[in-house]
């Protein structure tokens, strides 16, 4: 890792994903307590996601054109703190809706910059990208596991001054974080679209949409389900931390697998074994064991699944085009997918059930494997390392 600032990019992960390690398990639980109803709580989830869809591709490309990645990557962390301060004021819906949507427009920003700064410090190399990257997981658990226990024992209204807390930290890190050198490419005579519309990669991006949309009632049921059949929350902290576990595991030896199997094999499998993990989820809540099992696949549906299309990503956008092509990625999976996931769910919950939300999210998964199979094999993408 010489020449690479290792401790000052992790650290910043390490936050940004205790900030999700707190949001996505619990706001969920914290909205129920202002007596919000499953489609308000899906509405308002979701715009977590929303601004995704258009804020990574302004803030990408105010970086692409300008070179000062790190400086969107501080305002973006500063503009995100000032804008959460507005929970602390009210909580009625609208007055959330506002804030939120202001939250994600500036939170959203941060992630596909550092990555891109992140891949670029890294240079040849990529396989170590896992190394960096889970300490993300590693902030998520230590959040997740935390809460879990302190809402046994305190109020969830105390969420809000524990999110506020890590935001903080980003903020920190956000002021270290070093500029990294942008390399000239071949491919920066051509335009995004050129990129874009070539089967590989459209394929690539409709799969890793529809990935997204597999998760939405994950990321704003999952612990309402839990609770309402019968899980305490620090069993349910417990069970977002076994999949991180999981996923902090793949991070360790994903280097060794990009050896032997390329990102496109790797997404594919993430894709078939997304499909059982949410039929495990919505038919088998009544076992403990079956659920705890469901949670280790999330080593595959996130942690392989995030770190090949990743790669892949970089593999297909280089030069000029990088910090776009990752927020092109966030905006399409995590801002499309995450949005129709998460308002989808919401609308389904209360009227086909539980069980049958996550079954629709298993037919998702189907859909993208479909998709990237079938569509995208045109070209062989090599693994990271040797690009």
């Amino acid at each position: 890792m010489n020449a690479v600032p290792y401790w000052r990019l992790s650290g910043f992960y390490f936050f940004y994903f205790a900030f999700v390690g707190a949001m996505s398990p619990f706001w969920g639980l914290y909205l129920q307590s202002l007596a919000f109803n499953a489609f308000q709580i899906g509405v308002l989830m979701s715009l977590l996601q929303v601004m995704r869809i258009f804020a990574p591709n302004i803030w990408g490309h105010i970086a692409d054109h300008t070179g000062r990645r790190t400086a969107i990557v501080q305002i973006a962390a500063i503009g995100s703190v000032l804008v959460f301060a507005g929970v602390f004021v009210g909580d009625g819906f609208w007055w959330l809706f506002a804030v939120m949507a202001a939250l994600s427009f500036f939170w959203s920003a941060s992630l596909p910059l550092v990555e891109a700064m992140t891949l670029s410090h890294l240079g040849e190399r990529t396989i170590d990208y896992g190394r960096i990257r889970l300490w993300g997981s590693v902030g998520f658990i230590l959040m997740v596991v935390g809460l879990g226990y302190a809402f046994d024992y305190v109020s969830i209204s105390w969420l809000p001054w524990a999110v506020l807390a890590v935001m903080l930290g980003i903020v920190a890190f956000a002021r270290v974080i070093p500029e990294a050198e942008i390399l000239p490419h071949h491919s920066d005579q051509h335009s995004g679209w050129d990129i874009v519309k070539r089967p590989e990669v459209a394929s690539l991006l409709a799969a890793c949409m529809l990935m997204a949309v597999t998760h939405g009632p994950y990321y704003t049921f999952y612990s309402i389900y839990l609770v309402d059949h019968g899980y305490d929350k620090s069993t349910v902290g417990w069970l977002w931390a076994l999949g991180v576990i999981c996923e902090i595991g793949i991070f360790l030896i994903i280097p060794r697998i990009f050896a032997r199997v390329t990102p496109r094999k790797l997404i594919l499998a993430s894709f078939a074994l997304a499909v059982l993990r949410f039929l495990l989820i919505a038919w088998g809540v009544e076992s403990a064991w079956l659920v705890w099992g469901a949670q280790t696949l999330h080593a595959f549906t996130f942690g392989t699944y995030h770190a090949a299309a990743v790669a892949l990503i970089h593999a297909h956008f280089r030069g000029r085009h990088q910090a776009r092509g990752q927020a092109l990625y966030t905006s399409l999976s995590y801002g499309v997918g995450g949005t129709i996931g998460g308002l989808a769910s919401g609308l389904t919950w209360d009227t086909l059930g539980s069980a049958w939300t996550f079954t629709l999210a298993a037919v998702s998964a189907a859909l993208a494997w479909a998709v990237y199979a079938l569509w995208g094999n045109t070209k062989s993408v090599p693994a990271p390392g040797k690009l």
